[in-house]
């Protein structure tokens, strides 16, 4: 079962929160993902705190991951990058 998602958010703290919901997305329609969930997101944060901080830019974050069925091969891919901010997005 694979998956992927990008999300855009204001701030480091807000994109974690956005890719834990998405995350929770997934393992609701792909129970198992359940167990490779906590390392997802522990490798989005890592990366999502590496970057500098910067007030008048967006988080954006890409992620994909892939494990399958007997748990004996799993894959997750994470990318983060700030995007100009768009005034006209609203609150994210």
């Amino acid at each position: 079962m694979s998956y992927s998602f990008r999300i855009e958010a204001p701030s480091k703290d807000k994109a974690k929160a956005a890719v834990a919901r998405e995350l929770d997305l997934v393992v609701g329609k792909q129970p198992v993902h359940a167990h490779d969930r906590a390392a997802a997101q522990a490798a989005a944060d890592t990366f999502i705190d590496l970057l500098p901080d910067d007030d008048q830019a967006d988080v954006a974050v890409s992620m994909g991951g892939s494990v399958n069925g007997d748990l004996r091969a799993q894959a997750v891919s994470v990318y983060v990058a700030y995007v100009p901010r768009d005034q006209t997005l609203g609150t994210r």
